[in-house]
């Protein structure tokens, strides 16, 4: 009796033992949901950083770079404006002449073209060419940059424009002028390797004074029969002087500038004090040329619009295309998205300065090469959203 009584008072504790056995043990099902609510939590913080990435893509550019297409569609209403109202506008502004361009504009296009020069790391670029791939990289990047790029701008001309020489001159000559300023802040904020962009911007911009004068020659004079009036000579001088200057100015201040201070200093304090004179002279160019032409401009609103479409559809098949065939040849995501940036975009302000050195600030060259940056700047901020979502959802890797 007293063992039965001994057995059945040991019961509870042995079942209370087993208990907290079986509680102890490891739950299979609990570890799997477990897991899930891991998985879903490290989904959600990624969506959640995509989404901050999104929204701050925008916020990440300055103000003026935030908000340009608007700076530039002031400019021009007020260059506008100048010109219709103000009669002696046009006249004082184009008094002085500075390689066949007026002063204003001269200082305007000079001042644009060297703060965003002064990035390019030049001393750098020895090391980087010792890697047979980076050659590659570049051999694609020139023959996108210099024949198919030019060669679609050329068709769409004359396929949207054929009854419009001037228009279609100018805007050739912004097919042929390879962007060195802007790509820089598309490559960045699309998460591109700025480091590779600014080997290609030192690259166009040599090849730039190289190839620029004859290939305007070719496909000005010789393919689309233009007059005599363009010639080997203006066009040369003003790639040199307008882009030689501030090219030969942005490689003495790196390298005369960081020999006393850094490397460190001249990035983080130089460099931020120089970057807005980019966007400021670009803005005072346009404003200049609006307001020397305010009356012609407003006039041929139609010339503007017809002069867009081209622009916008080059933007879309050379920024895609590139994307395309980066992907197809197996590039990372950030060496795909440099390369299509650095061909979709175009150097504005050396076609501006051609174009007004070559045929007149009067001219339709000229406003087409005008018309060109307030396009670029929505269409190429949106390719940056447009790229960021393609790479996320198709899991692009570097």
């Amino acid at each position: 009796m007293s063992h039965a009584t001994q057995t059945l008072d040991q019961q509870p504790s042995e079942l209370g033992s087993d208990k907290e056995k079986s509680t102890s043990e490891p739950d299979p099902t609990s570890s799997l949901k477990q897991e899930s609510d891991l998985e879903h939590q490290a989904a959600a913080g990624t969506e959640g950083e995509d989404a901050v990435t999104r929204q701050s893509a925008f916020k990440s550019l300055g103000l003026l770079d935030r908000f340009l297409a608007l700076w530039i569609l002031l400019a021009m209403a007020i260059g506008i404006i100048l010109g219709n109202f103000v009669p002696s506008t046009g006249p004082a502004l184009q008094k002085g002449k500075f390689v066949g361009v007026s002063i204003p504009i001269a200082v305007g296009l000079l001042v644009m073209m060297y703060p965003i020069l002064c990035k390019v790391r030049y001393e750098t670029l020895h090391h980087v060419f010792r890697e047979r791939k980076i050659w590659v990289q570049i051999g694609f990047s020139v023959v996108v940059n210099w024949i198919i790029a030019p060669l679609v701008m050329l068709g769409l001309t004359w396929a949207f424009l054929p009854d419009r020489p001037g228009l279609r001159e100018g805007l050739i000559l912004v097919g042929l002028a390879r962007c060195i300023a802007m790509v820089l802040i598309w490559t960045g904020l699309a998460g591109g390797d700025l480091e590779y962009c600014a080997i290609l911007v030192a690259i166009n911009s040599i090849l730039q004074m190289v190839l620029f004068a004859p290939l305007a020659i070719l496909f000005l004079r010789v393919i689309s029969g233009a007059d005599a009036t363009v010639s080997y000579e203006v066009v040369a001088k003003s790639v040199a002087v307008f882009l030689g200057i501030p090219l030969g100015a942005a490689i003495i201040t790196r390298f005369t500038l960081r020999k006393p201070t850094s490397l460190d200093w001249y990035e983080r304090v130089f460099l931020r004090f120089a970057a807005p004179w980019s966007l400021i002279g670009l803005l005072f160019t346009i404003l200049v040329l609006f307001a020397s032409r305010g009356h012609q401009v407003v006039h041929q609103i139609i010339s503007v619009v017809r002069d867009s479409a081209p622009l916008i559809v080059y933007f879309g098949v050379i920024f895609f295309l590139t994307l395309l065939v980066t992907h197809r040849l197996g590039f990372g995501y950030k060496l795909a998205a440099t390369q299509s940036f650095t061909a979709a975009s175009n150097n504005f302000e050396l076609a501006i300065a051609v174009a007004v050195a070559t045929y007149g600030p009067d001219s339709d060259q000229a406003l087409a090469s005008t018309v060109g940056p307030l396009i670029e700047v929505p269409v190429l901020l949106g390719l940056v959203y447009v790229v960021k979502i393609i790479g996320r959802t198709q899991g692009w890797k570097d």
